[in-house]
């Protein structure tokens, strides 16, 4: 696990945060890490780094999403980090990988956003500290729905629907553009 969370602090170090409110997390992100060895596991109480991806289409127009069974909403794919994981970007691909059922899924460079939302890990609650990612999905790729879904459907990116959140909408729309600049990293 000390890979994945050493590799969770170069990242964040060099990731340039495209908004002051990104800054201030991204910096809330890293003090996390520092001041908790468990900071990559579910078990961390007050809070731990997750991996979210958003699947795009091949060419970019469309985003996968999942209907999350306990928030009730649309959102990108994602989850817990892994002892097995040994950085972020495989974190976030596994779970894309397995929410999404599509093999072949190739990362963009990232991160490309930072989040944090209240989760019922620990109750009353604990926090996700959440680091996104997008990939882009094989020409005709098939989605299938896991148990980790109520419904799994392509939304074209700029027509999320109402019962997302400002977040998903933001991963998505930087995923389109990472994707539209040519950016691609081996997954």
């Amino acid at each position: 696990m000390s890979l994945l969370h050493d590799d969770a602090i170069e990242v964040l170090s060099s990731w340039t945060a495209p908004t002051p409110e990104e800054e201030a997390l991204r910096a809330e992100f890293l003090e996390h890490l520092r001041t908790h060895d468990d900071a990559m596991l579910r078990e961390c109480v007050p809070g731990h780094l997750t991996a979210t991806t958003a699947v795009l289409s091949h060419d970019g127009s469309k985003v996968l999403l999942t209907l999350h069974p306990k928030a009730k909403m649309w959102l990108p794919m994602g989850g817990h980090c892994e002892i097995s994981d040994t950085s972020l970007a495989a974190a976030a691909l596994r779970e894309a990988w397995e929410e999404s059922g599509i093999s072949g899924l190739e990362l963009l460079p990232g991160p490309l956003a930072v989040d944090k939302h209240v989760v019922w890990c620990h109750p009353p609650h604990s926090w996700h500290l959440d680091v996104e990612y997008a990939a882009v999905a094989p020409a005709g790729a098939e989605a299938v729905m896991s148990e980790e879904s109520l419904d799994l459907r392509w939304f074209p990116v700029d027509e999320i629907p109402e019962l997302s959140d400002e977040a998903t909408r933001r991963l998505a729309a930087r995923g389109q553009a990472a994707l539209g600049s040519g950016s691609r990293m081996l997954g």
